[in-house]
């Protein structure tokens, strides 16, 4: 017999509710920020993070100390993230320079772009060009060589290194002129019978940074050195470092505690007349003009070889950036690792 009175008890319950609803609702409306989808198009914009990175996104609002989100990358799921890991004023900056208004005889529609934001977006971008997935080229002046390393690509970092130069990653130039003419000859040798750096890939790709005011000949006046009758006159050859330059890898002669780099004939080089232990390679400079990249023309095979410059038909540089080619050796020190956007971890609340 007490069920006609649970009965009416539970609906007063809920009439109360439902009466209250509307009221809760304004003050949860209180604290939040909603934006809305464009009505033509799917809007589109970026929830930028405070570590730099960001996540593009349709819509959010906050709630409390979460900011929910419609992501566009992943199908418009809806994810949230911690308010205190977002960079509110940068995302509304962000948007409110790529907002498009709508266009009026009063309010003229304004690029959606600003050119001047694009250009230094694509100018930073050209600083640390990616070269493989989520793995970027530093900023800082350096030769690095693209390996793969048990499945993951790595940037290896060359050290230009002869007898009479100083081990860096920088460009130092030392010229040397060759005669064209003569056969070949040592022109550099390089102590231990093997590079400290051993690749292990038969195709590595080479990125060599240029275009600053702080790359070039760092090794003061250049020194010519006379080699069997040759001009001792290299005057008007590039700096070391140039896009103008053309770049070849030898193959060194490994002899007893040392390796040995030989001349070769700067004429033949592109012609069809292939040179022993030299791999011609092929160059092109990445947007920006800050990073030169330098592809092998063939697989190499095992060994020990330079990455050498040459400066015109009659000079080369004798600094060198020396490298190994073997499969089953350890992983390199101080490479450079893909670097996945981080991944942001999503809590979801239920009810309290």
């Amino acid at each position: 017999m007490e069920h006609p009175r649970r009965t009416t008890k539970l609906a007063a319950i809920l009439l109360a509710a439902t009466i209250s609803a509307p009221q809760s609702l304004h003050a949860l409306l209180q604290h939040t920020t909603v934006l809305q989808p464009d009505d033509v198009a799917p809007h589109r914009t970026r929830l930028i993070l405070k570590d730099g990175s960001y996540q593009i996104i349709m819509s959010y609002r906050i709630v409390g100390n979460v900011v929910h989100y419609i992501s566009a990358e992943r199908g418009g799921a809806e994810e949230e993230i911690p308010l205190s890991l977002v960079d509110l004023d940068a995302t509304k900056r962000w948007d409110r320079q790529h907002s498009q208004p709508t266009a009026s005889p009063d309010n003229p529609q304004p690029p959606a772009i600003d050119p001047e934001l694009l250009k230094e977006e694509a100018d930073r971008a050209a600083l640390t060009p990616e070269v493989a997935k989520d793995l970027r080229l530093p900023e800082q002046d350096s030769t690095l060589a693209l390996d793969t390393y048990r499945g993951t690509p790595e940037l290896v970092p060359l050290a230009q290194t002869d007898s009479d130069l100083n081990r860096n990653t920088g460009h130092n130039l030392l010229k040397a002129a060759v005669n064209p003419l003569s056969a070949s000859h040592q022109i550099v040798e390089l102590k231990g019978e093997s590079s400290p750096i051993q690749l292990h890939v038969k195709d590595p790709v080479l990125y060599l940074r240029i275009g600053d005011e702080s790359v070039g000949s760092t090794a003061g006046t250049p020194l010519t050195v006379d080699t069997h009758g040759a001009t001792t006159r290299a005057g008007n050859d590039p700096s070391g470092g140039s896009p103008n330059s053309r770049y070849v890898i030898v193959r060194a002669d490994v002899r007893r505690g040392a390796r040995v780099i030989a001349s070769f004939r700067i004429g033949l080089l592109g012609g069809v007349q292939r040179q022993e232990d030299v791999v011609e390679t092929t160059t092109e400079l990445l947007p920006g003009g800050h990073w030169l990249k330098i592809t092998p023309r063939e697989p190499l095979d095992f060994g020990e070889f330079a990455l050498m410059e040459v400066l015109s038909d009659k000079a080369v540089n004798l600094g060198v950036w020396d490298f190994g080619v073997h499969p089953v050796s350890p992983e390199n020190r101080d490479v450079l690792k893909p670097e996945p956007r981080r991944a942001v971890t999503l809590e979801h609340h239920g009810p309290s």
